[in-house]
């Protein structure tokens, strides 16, 4: 069997999707994005594309992935290690419908049935907290997911520690004690401001505490897990098993590999491996689209320090499609009791809607995240 084809075609709301045929009818689907740089991480997935797989036996995956990530001098960033990512996620997707089995299976066999999910919830309000929460348990799911703040100085005000709180117990009281709910910084506080701002959180018990510093600075995050008994969370802007290591030497509790940019289903297994030695759990980043959601459940079902599953079914800033639209049969992503079933399709266990991806080819312009600034003109993290 022989790679012919690899296509790319981005799709909206903000997506960018790969195909790889092959010569005996086979194809295998991924997703292969930086979100805001499609457009570039699209160049990258042809150059490797034409330089490695056309031509090439798409079954020998683990030398493929050491090619395009080894096979030129200057190496990693997020652009092509989300490019080899996407590549990585129909390789296996090809290997699975060639050997007629989930990828979990090729990787050992599953661990577990179904796997937990959470949901994004929006809102500047702490009412609006509670009213998004609250609708989230009602549709039975047991965790969410939420911004910690909007924009802040990196050393957070009394006024600015007061909203970080106000939200958190605005969601504690929605979910009750039985419930799970996590924040995200964004990197947005520095080392000092993180410790002030986590403070503030305790009480409240959140699952994680997520990015609350930059990855740049992942060298001083220690100093945050050291100051507090909640968990830590750090990782889908680390791209493979080196820039995780700083991470986990230094405590975080829960490491967040993005599947579609930490170099696929290949690293990122390696990376849950290496978590596992470091009694750390793995809940894969994922606010993208059905093929990056296929790929983190592959994960998910082989690996027994999997926490839980970020999903974007229904996020509040999708516009213009919806992660169901690409998909032939929504059911491999329905939940139960906030929980998705384990799949048992062949690849990815995913069916794309072809037409529906060629008639969305190009049909959105370019997605760049806003560029957000301090009331006195500088920078600040978004």
């Amino acid at each position: 069997m022989k790679i012919t084809r690899v296509e790319t075609f981005a799709v909206p709301p903000r997506w960018l999707l790969c195909r790889i045929e092959t010569d005996e009818g086979l194809v295998g689907w991924g997703e292969p994005v930086v979100e805001g740089r499609a457009d570039t991480v699209r160049a990258a997935v042809h150059e490797l594309a034409e330089q490695f797989l056309v031509g090439a036996d798409p079954l020998r995956i683990e030398d493929h992935w050491q090619l395009m990530t080894k096979g030129s001098f200057y190496r990693g960033g997020p652009v092509l290690s989300s490019a080899v990512a996407g590549l990585d996620q129909a390789l296996w997707d090809i290997a699975g419908k060639a050997f007629g089995a989930p990828v979990h299976q090729l990787l050992g066999g599953p661990v577990r049935d179904r796997a937990r999910a959470y949901c994004w919830v929006g809102g500047d309000e702490p009412a609006q907290i509670h009213e998004e929460v609250t609708a989230q348990v009602e549709a039975g799911f047991t965790a969410v997911k939420m911004n910690a703040s909007g924009r802040t100085d990196r050393l957070p005000s009394v006024a600015d520690l007061d909203q970080v709180a106000a939200r958190a117990q605005a969601a504690r009281e929605a979910l009750g004690p039985t419930g799970d709910f996590a924040v995200d910084f964004h990197g947005r506080l520095s080392v000092a401001g993180a410790i002030r701002a986590v403070a503030a959180l305790e009480p409240y018990a959140p699952m994680f505490v997520e990015e609350p510093v930059l990855p740049e600075h992942t060298h001083l995050i220690g100093r945050v897990t050291e100051s507090t008994t909640l968990p830590i969370a750090t990782g889908e802007r680390l791209y493979s098993r080196a820039e995780v290591l700083p991470a986990l030497r230094s405590g975080v509790a829960v490491l967040q590999p993005d599947l579609s940019h930490a170099g696929g289903i290949s690293e990122s297994r390696r990376i849950a491996v290496l978590a596992e030695t470091f009694d750390v759990a793995v809940a894969p980043h994922c606010p993208l689209g059905p093929l990056a959601l296929a790929a983190s459940l592959q994960l998910a079902f082989c690996t027994p320090n999997f926490l839980i599953q970020e999903q974007s079914i229904g996020i509040h800033y999708h516009s213009g499609a919806e992660l169901l639209d690409y998909v032939t049969d929504p059911e491999v992503f329905r939940f139960h009791e906030g929980h998705l079933l384990r799949p048992t399709g062949p690849g990815l266990g995913v069916e794309i809607d072809e037409r529906a991806v060629r008639r969305a080819d190009g049909a959105a312009a370019s997605w760049h995240n806003p560029v957000w600034r301090h009331p006195d003109g500088s920078f600040a993290e978004w």
